[in-house]
Parts: structure tokens; sequence; C-alpha cells
């Protein structure tokens, strides 16, 4: 379970999602755009990542379990909590967190599926947004995709680890500045 409480479920397994023997007779970028396809507009996303960077992504994690990121909405952010236990990553409204501890539900729930890592270099990764009231199918992409960045980009990495292993000297506006965000 994460710090929020919360425990996901079971990843539904890829084959109640795709046919995974049909899926096997693809190239890769044609299964990437039939998953991406797929998840579009359906409160759901999908995307997919090459099996080296999932590697470098379930390395770093595996000491860096959080961090936080700016979400831009209307005239400002919402800063979100991430938390991380491949193959999962979930993301919490902060003020929630703080406001509800272990109670507070997740934004976004995140699943990278590594069947075809090794037969086609490709990691799948769905996302279901837990609150469409708080959280649009694109903001969703944006935030995984923006917190992949940071885990996989050697420079932005080092606020991931100053964040988890030297908290006191993190400033979340060098996040902002990373991102070009207004402090």
């Amino acid at each position: 379970s994460f710090a929020t409480g919360f425990a996901p479920l079971k990843p539904k397994p890829l084959d109640s999602i795709i046919d995974v023997g049909r899926a096997q007779n693809k190239s890769a970028q044609e299964l990437a755009d039939i998953w991406d396809d797929y998840h579009l507009g359906r409160g759901h996303i999908g995307t997919s990542i090459k099996a080296i960077s999932y590697s470098l992504l379930e390395r770093r994690t595996i000491d860096c379990r959080h961090f936080v990121l700016p979400l831009w909405k209307g005239s400002g952010y919402t800063t979100m909590f991430l938390q991380v236990e491949m193959p999962h990553m979930l993301f919490t409204g902060l003020e929630d967190y703080k406001a509800r501890g272990t109670q507070a539900a997740p934004y976004l729930t995140t699943t990278y599926y590594r069947e075809f890592a090794e037969t086609k270099d490709l990691v799948l990764i769905r996302g279901d947004v837990v609150f469409a009231s708080r959280l649009s199918d694109d903001e969703a992409k944006w935030l995984l995709e923006t917190a992949q960045t940071f885990y996989l980009n050697d420079a932005r990495y080092k606020l991931v680890e100053r964040f988890n292993k030297r908290t006191r000297e993190f400033e979340f506006k060098d996040v902002l500045r990373t991102l070009e965000m207004p402090l």
C-alpha cells in the first residue's frame, strides 16, 4: 500500500484490455498507436515507453518513491503528490493528502504492463482517472509524462533525489523553474 493508505486493486490483466495474441502480430509502433487510440476520451489514458526507459524508471523509483509536481489550472497551479511502487504510480492532490493523510484517494492511478518489453521493446502504460471532476484526461497525460521526465532525465532526477534524500535542501521553486512555470 502507498503512503496515502490506498492499496491498488490487482491491476487489470493486460489480456482483459487487449487481445494479447493478436497484439503479438503487430509491430511495436502499430501496437503503441492502437493502445493510445483505444484509451482516448474514456477517463483513461494510454501511452507507452521503451523497455530500457522503463528499466531506468524502475531502478530510480526504488530509492525515490515520492515527488511533487505543479499542475497548471486556470491562473495558477495545484500541487500534486506522486507516489511510486512499480508497476504503479499514484497522483494525489497535495492538499488532499495533507488534509486526509492516509485516507486521501488518488486522482490518477497508472499501471505499467511489461508483457511486450522483451519481444517489442515496449512497455504499455494505462492511467485511470479516479476523479474526473478534478483531473481531465489531458491533465492526467501531462502529469504522467512530466513525472517520467523527472525520473528519466539525469538533470531533473537530481530534484527527485533531493526531495527524497535531502528534503531540507529541496526547494519547490526549482521544480517550477525547471518546468518554466511562474514562481
